[in-house]
């Protein structure tokens, strides 16, 4: 089992990651009848894609030798539809620290694209995706 979720009560549900014990909240967005005091289940989504390319970006730099992504930062903007209510867009901005060799960026780029959050979500779904070296 990869995790454990319990309905709380109030569009809010508590996820747990059974190995590790870790936990968060999710709460219904206020577009949506709820409080909008935590992650949304959608937001967790988008947020996951963000996730997911820097942490494949950093396991193929250590791979490659290259410096750390330490400090890397993404910004996610998720939009959605309204009928059916879904996930229409997903934006993500990765502003990137360390690499300055361009052949290295291109490779990370092209892991960071590739990577399996983003190659498992529905390809009606609109994904854009910024890298902004430093």
């Amino acid at each position: 089992m990869t995790s454990k979720v319990v309905y709380l009560g109030e569009l809010r549900t508590s996820c747990e990651h059974v190995q590790s014990g870790n936990t968060f909240i999710t709460d219904a967005p206020v577009d949506n009848n709820g409080k909008g005091e935590a992650f949304s289940p959608t937001d967790t989504v988008a947020t996951a894609l963000a996730s997911c390319m820097l942490t494949v970006m950093g396991i193929k730099a250590n791979q490659m030798g290259a410096p750390d992504l330490k400090g890397s930062i993404a910004e996610v903007t998720k939009i959605m539809a309204a009928e059916p209510r879904r996930i229409s867009n997903i934006e993500v901005k990765l502003t990137l620290y360390g690499i300055a060799e361009e052949k290295t960026r291109k490779i990370l780029e092209n892991t960071a694209r590739t990577c399996p959050v983003l190659q498992s979500l529905h390809p009606d779904m609109e994904k854009a995706v910024f890298f902004d070296w430093k």
